[in-house]
């Protein structure tokens, strides 16, 4: 116990020594520091004198030249990089593109609208119509298609908006002139068989097609959904056969970018797909097939796919933008669709007729083959409270006056200048 008390005694006195010695430290650094301080005082008040500047003024004046050489260097920076990237993304997106379209190999014939039936005679017309007309009676009310006697005496024509009534009408003319056998009771039975035989292929189509693609996932209605794309055309095209082009387009692109291709591949299949209902329901048909993607549980990134591929509602992702691009190419093929230049030349030049017929309009533009209109207003003539009555009358004379698929969006535009010149 001696002994440890005597190491404790010993350890005790080397710790005040250490003690000691660490005060003195400290006074002599707070000497250093008070000298530091004061020959920098010393220093700044001769450069004041020298200068002739505050040190606010100095450090002001310094952070003034700094941020204006930093924002023009940074400026030219911006300005080499924005174009850089714009040649590089140009040469890339051409590249992207021209490739895509020369892997895919596909029909550019436009696949037309069956309306008109080939007859033996024209006296099976006398057999079709029946006794005082209950035969075409019959046959209208239970196809739901309205049965033109065309001027040719060896046609039918078959006239209704819905493709999939047209085409069981079709099937079930084609068969009751084979049999012969037409009445009213035979009418019912024959369009009820066509209507089944027709259902079954619409079911087979877009089966086929998922399996073709390699799709999977798809609710089973959803599948039934894009087969009914099989007898809906645009323009002439098929709209199931520009489907595939368009899911296989996309799925090229998005393998060149690094994308998700199956995801890609999905969104190009569906990006119409409200086009197989848009007779049945209120809305454009990128509208209707968002509804559809939505309900029977597709990605959100198809969804945003289908909403955004003519530009309705805001692009979220960039598969989005390549749905879009290759929609725009498979359309755009020669011979793909049945429209012409000429078609869209008159549609846009009488649209902005309209527009320009308002007074207080100083300019209209068509744009995006007549979907949108932009009109720059007199701001002298028109004010901002006229400005949104102006917009709503001019949708409101497009909409009765004109005939469009999907629907027309009208932007006003009004703004005010004032320019004065100092002398």
């Amino acid at each position: 116990m001696q002994q440890r008390l005597e190491e404790v005694r010993k350890q005790a006195e080397r710790i005040q020594e250490s003690e000691r010695r660490l005060q003195a430290l400290q006074s002599e650094a707070t000497e250093n520091r008070d000298r530091y301080r004061r020959l920098r005082e010393d220093t700044n008040r001769r450069l004041e004198q020298i200068a002739g500047l505050g040190v606010e003024e100095a450090k002001k004046m310094l952070l003034s030249n700094l941020r204006a050489e930093t924002r023009f260097e940074a400026a030219r920076m911006i300005r080499e990089i924005k174009e850089e990237a714009q040649r590089t993304a140009d040469a890339e997106a051409s590249k992207i593109i021209a490739l895509a379209i020369e892997r895919l190999a596909s029909e550019v014939t436009a696949a037309r609208s069956v309306t008109s039936i080939p007859i033996p005679s024209a006296k099976v017309k006398g057999r079709i119509i029946g006794y005082e007309g209950k035969n075409i009676r019959a046959f209208e009310k239970t196809t739901g298609v309205q049965l033109l006697m065309d001027e040719a005496p060896d046609t039918l024509v078959l006239s209704c908006f819905n493709p999939i009534k047209r085409e069981v009408a079709r099937v079930a003319l084609e068969r009751l002139l084979k049999d012969g056998n037409i009445h009213p009771r035979r009418i019912e039975e024959v369009v009820e068989k066509s209507r089944r035989k027709v259902e079954e292929s619409i079911l087979r189509a877009g089966e086929e097609t998922v399996k073709d693609l390699g799709i999977k996932g798809i609710h089973p209605e959803m599948v039934r959904v894009l087969g009914r794309l099989k007898y809906r055309t645009s323009y002439g095209q098929n709209v199931l056969e520009h489907s595939i082009e368009v899911a296989k387009l996309t799925a090229m692109m998005a393998t060149e970018l690094g994308m998700d291709a199956t995801l890609a591949l999905r969104a190009g299949l569906l990006h119409d797909i409200g086009k197989a209902i848009d007779f049945e329901r209120e809305g454009t048909h990128p509208e209707i097939g968002a509804e559809v993607g939505a309900k029977y549980g597709e990605h959100e990134v198809v969804i945003n796919a289908i909403a955004s591929h003519h530009d309705d509602v805001e692009v979220t992702t960039p598969i989005s933008v390549l749905v879009g691009a290759a929609d725009a190419i498979s359309g755009s093929r020669p011979g793909a669709r049945r429209k012409t230049l000429v078609d869209y030349a008159k549609r846009i030049e009488r649209l902005e007729g309209i527009a320009n017929s308002y007074d207080g309009v100083e300019q209209s533009y068509a744009i995006q083959a007549g979907r949108e209109i932009r009109v720059i207003a007199v701001p002298e003539k028109i004010d901002d409270a006229q400005v949104s009555l102006l917009a709503n009358d001019l949708a409101q004379r497009i909409q009765k006056e004109m005939e469009y698929p999907g629907r027309i969006k009208v932007t006003v535009i009004r703004e005010m200048r004032a320019t004065e010149v100092a002398r």
